[in-house]
């Protein structure tokens, strides 16, 4: 795709994302780090993706998990939220429920 193509996200704000139901988070006590588990593989996680997904439960909008960690983080993160939920939707590890 060309670089001066913009990309729709999967994901919107008004999205109520959820885990595909094969995936689960999980602790990778080998790497001592949060990881969301499917049947073919897995996505080790940092701490930011860790309070995204613990979030992400059929019920929140991405506006409402992006407003908690806005609170949390004390700075807007809607974008990024919108992008990692996004990307997870690519892979098809995230739907909108």
């Amino acid at each position: 795709m060309p670089s001066s193509e913009v990309r729709e996200p999967h994901v919107r704000e008004d999205s109520v994302p959820t885990l595909w139901r094969l995936a689960r988070l999980d602790f990778d006590a080998v790497r001592n780090r949060p990881v969301l588990l499917y049947p073919e593989g897995a996505v080790l996680l940092n701490d930011t993706g860790k309070a995204i997904l613990e979030l992400v439960d059929g019920r929140r909008t991405v506006r409402e998990i992006a407003g908690i960690l806005n609170q949390r983080y004390q700075t807007d993160v809607t974008a990024d939220v919108t992008e990692y939920l996004s990307h997870l939707a690519e892979r098809e590890l995230i739907r909108d429920g």
